[in-house]
């Protein structure tokens, strides 16, 4: 059964602005003749690396809604330059929009079970994902969504 994580996407205000800095940080890693991967780097080191790579996926919290997901390909241990532990999540760069769930702030990440994490939206499974993101964050404002 896949295990989750979930972090807080801090100076980022929407899933379209989280896609514009993720496509230009790849881009730029093209020219720069890097490898072009995605990935971000935290503090902590999950212990429990094979269930999250068993399809599990990192959901973002943007403005204090989970929003989005992306899934992860790899989870990578590493010391940085002054020889501090780091863990660098390696994540697929296409985004998957979830049902807003409300969050409160945290540091760093979190596990998250499946059975709490927010449905994908846009599927056709539901017209949720068709409502505009304004529509949606004063329908979560009158608890109504």
């Amino acid at each position: 059964m896949p295990l989750h994580l979930i972090k807080l996407c801090v100076g980022i205000g929407s899933v379209e602005e989280l896609e514009e800095h993720v496509a230009a940080r790849l881009a730029a890693a093209r020219l720069q003749g890097r490898a072009v991967e995605q990935a971000h780097v935290t503090r902590m080191v999950p212990k429990r690396i094979d269930e999250l790579l068993d399809d599990g996926s990192l959901y973002w919290v943007i403005k204090g809604q989970v929003q989005v997901r992306q899934r992860l390909v790899a989870v990578q241990p590493f010391k940085d330059a002054d020889d501090v532990g780091r863990c660098r999540l390696v994540l697929e760069p296409t985004f998957a929009r979830t049902a807003w769930q409300p969050r409160r702030p945290f540091q760093g990440w979190r596990y998250l079970k499946p059975q709490d994490a927010p449905r994908d939206i846009g599927t056709g499974e539901s017209g949720e994902g068709d409502l505009p993101v304004d529509m949606q964050r004063e329908l979560i404002d009158l608890g109504l969504f």
